[in-house]
């Protein structure tokens, strides 16, 4: 494929002319302007150091838009914004990487400008800092894409931005009618996977509904967050949209209060209340402690319980949440790679002095009641790594991958499964004690 020559906007003026000849041309054009053919409507414009730079950017925009597009550099851009011809324009996609972080202040200033002409921003980065992304999706970038760009993924970017001129529009039946209270004082319980597919965001949802059930006269109020924030699949277990709200909210925590937490949230039939994970992949230390903190501190003073299913990584605010949990439930099987990795967390939390003693170990798909090898097999794990296996879970079989592609807790698709009686058992066992704890602090 030829090297893509887009066009260069001068104050709303189209030039047929290369990025790096900008002005040059001019005249000429404007003396033949009668032998050119009329110019196609610039709807878009990318907006970098120098456009030749990310080229895969100019071809993309090409396969997007074809000739209705243009470019420009930063000063030349924040100059153009200011300008009445920008507002045709529908969006920018604004390219910078790890060089124009000294320039943090112009760029926030065009996407301020973009904005003021309710323009939407395209952000594409390369080894951009996490800090300096979230800044600029907080002045209002919408959309995010990493560059080199992954294949089909501006096209998508920009048929979202296109699309958000109409409101999100949330089902009936899944939107929050939850009121925020802020009177409460919830349990938080997050779930970690030692490794993958040990079953850790089967159990996770399966446990918050069955608490959000387990007590008819007096239903508790369950929040269930997803903090893998790029493999989350806890809206695909219940059948929920992932929503460009969370995004939005996960990015300015700072400004947010209980009705924009109440409003990111969405129902599963009117009984539990879940923050899905974004709708786009994005880095997990986009989020800060701090961001973190603030979710879970909403969350547990709106809702009696806050289940919170985790990356299997650990990140810059797993200790925040470690710090929040009142219990801190961690999945495994009887394998090599779950014995590895929890040996691993465990020697990086004792080397930290992270409270290691808030993990309760749950050995998923354990050894049935005849299999005394089986048995035999778990307490040397357990001896071997220093730790206690406090809940052994039975393997529900295939059943329960078919009912979690069917998008309803297995209490509602397979509630005779042995692992749903298990997982009902605990939650029972769990709310009890938390009942016990409430009444023993109101005697106190």
């Amino acid at each position: 494929m030829g090297q893509v020559r887009p066009k260069v906007l001068v104050f709303g003026l189209t030039l047929g002319t290369a990025p790096s000849k900008r002005y040059e041309g001019y005249e000429a054009m404007s003396t033949n302007a009668a032998l050119q053919p009329e110019p196609q409507p610039i709807v878009a414009c990318t907006i970098s150091r120098d456009v030749q730079i990310f080229d895969l950017l100019i071809e993309d925009m090409e396969a997007a838009l074809g000739e209705n597009w243009g470019d420009l550099n930063f000063t030349d851009a924040l100059a153009f914004l200011e300008q009445p011809d920008a507002a045709e324009l529908e969006f920018v996609a604004i390219a910078l990487d790890s060089e124009d972080e000294s320039d943090l202040s112009l760029i926030i200033d065009i996407i301020g400008a973009a904005k003021q002409q309710n323009i939407k921003v395209i952000l594409i980065t390369e080894d951009v800092t996490p800090a300096a992304l979230h800044q600029l999706l907080r002045e209002g970038g919408d959309e995010f894409v990493p560059y080199p760009l992954p294949e089909g993924e501006l096209s998508e970017a920009i048929k979202r931005v296109q699309a958000a001129e109409v409101p999100e529009e949330i089902a009936p039946e899944i939107r929050n009618t939850l009121k925020a209270t802020g009177d409460r004082s919830g349990v938080v319980i997050p779930v970690h996977g030692m490794a993958g597919g040990t079953g850790a965001t089967t159990f996770a949802v399966n446990l918050a509904w069955e608490l959000a059930n387990i007590d008819s006269e007096e239903p508790p109020r369950v929040c269930l967050l997803d903090f893998d924030l790029q493999f989350g699949t806890v809206s695909t277990y219940l059948d929920l949209p992932r929503r460009e709200a969370v995004l939005e909210m996960l990015t300015d925590t700072e400004s947010m209060d209980s009705e924009a937490f109440m409003q990111a949230l969405l129902s599963f039939n009117q009984k539990l209340h879940v923050l899905t994970s974004p709708s786009d992949m994005i880095p997990l230390d986009l989020v800060t402690p701090a961001d973190v903190d603030r979710i879970i501190e909403m969350a547990r003073t709106n809702f009696d319980y806050v289940v919170i299913d985790l990356p299997s990584t650990m990140v810059e605010w797993s200790e925040t949440v470690l710090e929040a949990a009142h219990v801190y439930f961690a999945t495994l099987e009887l394998d090599m790679r779950s014995a590895q990795n929890t040996l691993r967390l465990k020697r990086a939390f004792q080397s930290e002095d992270l409270a290691f003693d808030k993990l309760r170990f749950i050995l998923n798909r354990a050894p049935g009641f005849t299999d005394l090898n089986g048995k035999s097999r778990v307490k040397r794990l357990a001896e071997s790594l220093g730790i206690a296996i406090e809940v052994q879970l039975p393997d529900g079989g295939k059943p329960v991958g078919q009912n979690a592609d069917h998008g309803v807790p297995m209490a509602e698709g397979i509630p005779k499964n042995a692992l749903r009686k298990e997982i009902l058992k605990l939650a029972k066992s769990v709310h009890e004690v938390n009942q016990s704890d409430a009444v023993k602090q109101k005697r106190g």
